[in-house]
């Protein structure tokens, strides 16, 4: 058995609680992770894994071991990346996590732009608008939209998304565009329960922060859904001006309640505290931040 494949087997299963989640992670067999494990306690000489019929739990042993062993791991791949990436481009696998909407509508193509140079790199784009476990999920990187309160994770800022009250000119027609954040009380909305506080819509007037509480017509979980329904005529929405494209340009969508600004929220990427970034991740960070900007996104 190969020391680093052994350890390797063992921090995925510590981190994830099993060895099917561990074996999904490595891409291996559930069969080849539990031996790589079994053959580093032989090694070792004492067991790193508590197994019972139900869950895999870490014994005293292993806590020790898997405080060090992440960070060697990391560096290893630092190392291993410095020399044969310089050459070779980057290769193996980058696992991503993005939230749904603001991930099919650009993370995909920014994976795209990014990979195109490097044939040797996988990457798999997790889509998913909770926020994912990195360590758990073994996700290298996370797109994440509004404020972080986690201190397990680092931050990078790559901007600030902005966000646009639009109504279609259908449903204009039938009901007077709203003149100041208090007038959407008279209006049916489309809320994006994604929010953090979905009927809760707060705008800047000078100095001055506004807030209002909006009357809901359409409740969805999807950013691209309020734009769509609004698009239909079904309401005045609030919407993040990624998911916009040329909504407003074209005319299938006014912007409302000019001058009077949302808070813009923080784009940022995330990444677990305490670890060595291996090259292809900083390169990816770095490269998100003028993509972003070029893209128009911020």
């Amino acid at each position: 058995m190969d020391l680093i494949d052994g350890l390797k087997a063992f921090v995925a299963t510590a981190q994830t609680g099993s060895f099917t989640a561990a074996a999904d992670r490595l891409g291996m067999s559930n069969r080849l992770t539990s031996k790589y494990v079994a053959e580093l306690e032989q090694r070792l000489g004492v067991r790193v894994l508590q197994r019972t019929t139900r869950k895999v739990g870490v014994t005293s042993a292993g806590e020790e071991l898997l405080a060090r062993a992440p960070a060697l791991l990391d560096e290893l791949d630092a190392m291993l990346s410095a020399v044969t990436e310089d050459s070779r481009g980057f290769s193996g696998t980058l696992r991503v996590s993005a939230p749904v909407t603001f991930g099919e509508t650009y993370v995909q193509g920014l994976m795209q732009r990014f990979a195109a140079p490097h044939p040797d790199l996988t990457i798999d784009l997790r889509l998913n608008d909770s926020y994912v476990d990195l360590a758990a999920e073994g996700v290298d990187l996370a797109f994440r939209i509004g404020t972080l309160d986690q201190p397990t994770l680092k931050m990078r800022k790559l901007g600030e998304i902005q966000s646009v009250v639009v109504a279609a000119p259908a449903y204009l027609a039938d009901h007077p565009a709203p003149k100041r954040p208090k007038d959407l009380a008279h209006h049916g909305c489309i809320i994006d329960t994604n929010r953090r506080r979905p009927a809760h819509w707060v705008f800047v007037d000078g100095a001055q922060e506004i807030a209002v509480t909006v009357r809901s017509r359409f409740m969805v979980n999807s950013a691209r859904a309020a734009r769509d329904l609004a698009v239909a005529g079904q309401g005045i929405a609030f919407c993040p001006r990624f998911v916009l494209g040329d909504d407003l340009e074209t005319g299938r969508l006014v912007s409302l309640l000019d001058g009077f600004d949302p808070p813009g929220h923080p784009i940022s990427a995330i990444y677990l505290e305490g670890r060595t970034l291996p090259l292809k991740v900083r390169a990816l960070i770095d490269f998100a931040r003028t993509d972003i900007r070029q893209a128009g996104i911020v």
